[in-house]
Formats: C-alpha cells, structure tokens, sequence
C-alpha cells in the first residue's frame, strides 16, 4: 500500500476527495514547518501539502520541504487560478488540482515515483515496516527502530525476499558471507534482537518456520 503524508489543517478527503477512493496510507500532519521533522521518519512516497486555503504559506512551507533531508517528494494541492502566482516547479515535483479524480491521482503517484526512484526498490515496504536502502533508515508504523548494521541487512534481506524460507546456514552466507565463523546461533540472536526492536505488535513479521528457518512475511495479508 503506497502512504503519502497530507500537510493540512483540513481533512485529506476535504482538501483532496480522490485520495479517500485509492485505498493509500494516508498520514496527516498539521500545515506546519514543525510537521517537517516528522515527514521523514514516515517515509512517505509523497507529501501532499494544500495550498488552497493559502497559497502563500504553502509555498512558504514547500520551501522548508524542499530544503529538508532525506529528500520527500512534494504534490502542491492547489485552484487552477494559484498556479501562476508563484514559483510552484521550484519546489515541488507535480500539482494536482482539488477535484481531480482518483485515476487522475494515481497516475500521477505513479508517475512520480517512477521520476523519482521512490519506487525502484530504494524504499522495501512490507505492511506497516519501510526500510529505506539509501539512508539506512526503517521505520514500523511510523516508528523508527534503531538497528545495528547487520540487523538492518538481515532486515533487508528478509524483506527483500519476503515470503521465502531461508535456512541459518543460508542467511550467514548471504547476510554474513562465505568468510564469518560465527556459527548459526548468530542469526538466532540477531533475529531475536530484531523481534525485540519491532516490539510485540509487530515481531511477527519476522517468522519462525519450524525445523528450516525464517522468513519475512506479513500476517495480515
């Protein structure tokens, strides 16, 4: 499921009605440079920020975006009758107008992660987990765990291959490499450590399959 985030001091489906129809995660923040700081950590494939109440202080705001790191892509929501008043192509990568309908919407999503990459295998999703191969950041469900870096890339691994069954001895050859001596308690330790930093609600999406070995998967689907 792609999530966007909404910057808005209105509901998503009051300044966008399309995005109620096309089944996205949507998260919203308030119309606010101070909801910056919480963009990322979501990891959104788009930022929709509304700029029909004010058209000015959402261009203000999609400048503090755009200068904003990691990079978020920015879809202004905005009157046919704003889209000359200010430099919109400098800081965002489309506009959409209010009443554009769903398929209008979703092309243009697909549109820009095609442009941008967000989709090319950059940022992994599996349910509620987002990691992002580029900054070596995950998050659950907007949260964001502070791994090791072997964690991240048995993470990654699993998540990369999400459904398949992968032996210890296979997972320290992949993860590991044909070089590490460690034994395959290590993967038993480091999937345990990763289950605790996904905490109880989540630390099934690591399984255990009984007498093979483990898998990624998510048990809602």
């Amino acid at each position: 499921m792609t999530r966007v985030v909404f910057l808005t001091d209105r509901s998503p489906a009051e300044a966008l009605p399309a995005v109620g129809i096309l089944g996205l995660d949507v998260k919203t923040e308030p119309l606010s440079e101070e909801s910056l700081g919480h963009i990322a950590d979501l990891m959104p494939a788009a930022a929709f920020v509304d700029a029909v109440p004010d058209p000015g202080q959402a261009f203000r705001l999609l400048r503090a975006l755009a200068d904003h790191r990691p990079r978020v892509p920015a879809v202004a929501v905005l009157r046919p009758s704003d889209a000359d008043g200010w430099p919109w192509h400098e800081v965002v990568e489309d506009l959409v107008f209010p009443g554009a309908p769903a398929a209008e919407v979703r092309l243009r999503l697909d549109i820009l992660a095609r442009r941008t990459g967000g989709e090319d295998g950059s940022v992994l999703r599996l349910g509620p987990l987002a990691i992002n191969g580029e900054t070596y950041q995950v998050s659950v469900a907007g949260r964001v765990l502070d791994l090791t870096y072997k964690e991240f890339e048995l993470l990654r691994f699993l998540v990369q291959h999400a459904g398949r069954v992968f032996t210890r001895s296979a997972l320290l050859q992949q993860v590991w490499g044909y070089d590490f001596y460690g034994g395959t308690r290590t993967v038993d330790v480091h999937v345990r450590r990763l289950r605790a930093k996904l905490e109880p609600e989540h630390d099934r999406l690591i399984e255990t399959v009984r007498g093979v070995g483990y898998r990624a998967a998510d048990p809602d689907e």
